[in-house]
């Protein structure tokens, strides 16, 4: 036989049988990692239990659903009590509505004044995410007792009361660079600074707004 036929022959060989040691050593890596995911998965089974069975976790989940069912039932009362939307009321409304909710902002407003427009729009907005202010406004031409009491001179006028009690106001549009259009944001960030409360379970105010 010849001598370089003898060699490619022997060399082919242990090529071969390289190739099946690596074989039956990948297949066994791969059965090893197979029982070792079957062991891991079972552990984690074992552990969901003792989590499940955990008191101090069962005591956590009943504390929370117990303090979402009465934000719940806050949001319920505070929405019969007028709370979650721009409404418009009539002075003799006036002292019931103001004196029966803790934190209010009423608008002061006139028909035809084009700024009062441009407030009653951001506020329309606002009202339903504030669910802790009760947002509500007065024709000041129907409103001529209050107008005077309050010292309202400009329109419009947005004056905050907590507990019945007027503590601050915004004058037409000076707090808010004294243009047209300002954002939904900058009033909101100005009544934010002056007390109005959010009163929310799952959503905060849009990032974008108009």
């Amino acid at each position: 036989m010849d001598p370089d036929a003898v060699k490619s022959t022997l060399s082919n060989l242990a090529f071969g049988n390289v190739m099946a040691a690596a074989a039956r050593d990948y297949q066994k890596e791969i059965v090893a990692k197979e029982k070792g995911q079957a062991a891991s998965a079972s552990h984690d089974e074992v552990d969901l239990d003792e989590l499940l069975d955990d008191p101090e976790l069962e005591k956590l989940h009943a504390e929370r659903i117990a303090a979402l069912k009465k934000e719940v039932e806050k949001r319920e009362v505070l929405k019969r009590q007028g709370h979650g939307e721009y409404r418009e009321i009539t002075e003799g409304d006036f002292l019931g509505e103001v004196t029966g909710s803790e934190k209010i902002i009423c608008h002061f407003y006139h028909h035809e004044f084009y700024r009062c427009k441009i407030m009653d729009k951001h506020l329309k907005a606002l009202a339903p995410v504030y669910l802790g202010t009760k947002f509500i406004k007065l024709d000041a031409e129907n409103a001529p007792f209050f107008v005077t009491k309050l010292g309202i001179k400009t329109l419009p006028c947005v004056i905050l009361f907590k507990k019945g009690i007027a503590v601050d106001r915004l004058i037409g549009f000076q707090d808010l660079g004294s243009k047209d259009d300002f954002s939904t944001r900058a009033l909101e960030n100005i009544l934010r600074m002056k007390g109005i409360s959010q009163l929310c379970l799952h959503k905060q105010f849009p990032h974008k707004m108009n």
